[in-house]
């Protein structure tokens, strides 16, 4: 299990990917060394990483959740295939291993016609897709900013700077596409890897990410296991829900300290929601009582994650 000191650098982390460790360590009255070591002692541990991701619904682009029944003996190919892809984000493997659920984000082209072809796959059985309507909780939002490791001044003097989507959407320049390549491989790269690999000045990098994360077009996530935050069971859960009811299920679903993303999405189940409980019986409770006192939820569809293949980078083996 991680102590108090790790808990709080993980979250601090969700509120800023970038934050310099100094200013981190000043915030939690430790020193420089020691936030740099934990760092580097939970990249082990834990998997972390700071990721840069893109708000494709600002660029005018779709979401998409892909659900894919198949084989068991083919599922693991098959997620690792689509883990690979560099359009999806989560590639995770359900229901003992009969299926793979995987968010998507097509990029125009020869990628439209993706889930046509799975279905001609011959491991697969059935596929289904939904497009992402209308995020609840999730996306610059991270998880980990409901561990409460920090208190309310803590929380305050870590926060990044704040977004405010503009409308038009800005135009992505060819120094912005190469900045958001390299940050959604390491979100903390150095300042000075990103003005070799532009070739642009100081100010003029600093800048286009000044830029970039004020119009909420790059925002930083967290990539980590659960198990040693004591989350062994993981569930994805489809909520049948009224329509007049979406909005007020989804705002309830965002407070759950269970829900780590939630969304309102096409098809008959208008609401999707991932979870994490310290064991089924959590999930029972959850499912029982949490979502069954939601007003408007008709039924719930859930299935067990196996094992986690991509959560925002694929790294094979672990």
């Amino acid at each position: 299990m991680l102590d108090a000191l790790d808990l709080q650098l993980l979250q601090a982390l969700q509120l800023d990917g970038r934050a310099p460790f100094s200013r981190i360590a000043a915030v939690l009255g430790v020193s420089d060394q020691t936030v740099a070591r934990r760092f580097r002692r939970l990249r082990g541990s834990v998997g972390l990483r700071v990721i840069g991701v893109t708000d494709d619904a600002l660029l005018g682009r779709s979401s998409w959740l892909v659900r894919l029944r198949c084989a068991p003996e083919g599922s693991e190919q098959l997620a690792g295939a689509l883990a690979r892809r560099p359009d999806t984000s989560y590639v995770g493997l359900l229901s003992g291993g009969t299926e793979v659920l995987c968010s998507i984000k097509p990029r125009g082209g020869q990628d439209e016609p993706l889930l046509a072809r799975l279905q001609r796959t011959p491991l697969v059985t059935s596929a289904t897709a939904q497009c992402v309507l209308h995020p609840f909780y999730g996306g610059p939002v991270g998880w980990l900013n409901k561990i409460n490791a920090l208190d309310a001044d803590q929380e305050a003097a870590l926060r990044g700077p704040s977004a405010e989507p503009a409308a038009p959407p800005p135009v992505l320049n060819d120094v912005d596409e190469t900045l958001l390549a390299l940050l959604r491989r390491d979100g903390r790269v150095a300042l000075t890897e990103l003005q070799a690999a532009t070739g642009q000045s100081e100010s003029v990098v600093k800048r286009r990410l000044d830029r970039l994360r004020s119009s909420g077009v790059l925002y930083f996530d967290v990539q980590h296991t659960h198990e040693l935050l004591g989350h062994s069971v993981m569930a994805a859960l489809w909520l049948t829900v009224a329509p007049s009811a979406l909005a007020s299920v989804g705002e309830s679903l965002a407070a759950h300290p269970e829900v780590r993303f939630a969304a309102a999405v096409t098809g008959v189940a208008g609401v999707f929601a991932a979870t994490v409980h310290r064991d089924t019986r959590e999930l029972y409770t959850y499912v029982s009582e949490g979502i069954g006192a939601l007003c408007g939820v008709r039924s719930v569809e859930s299935a067990l994650f196996v094992r986690q293949v991509k959560q925002l980078t694929y790294e094979p083996g672990r």
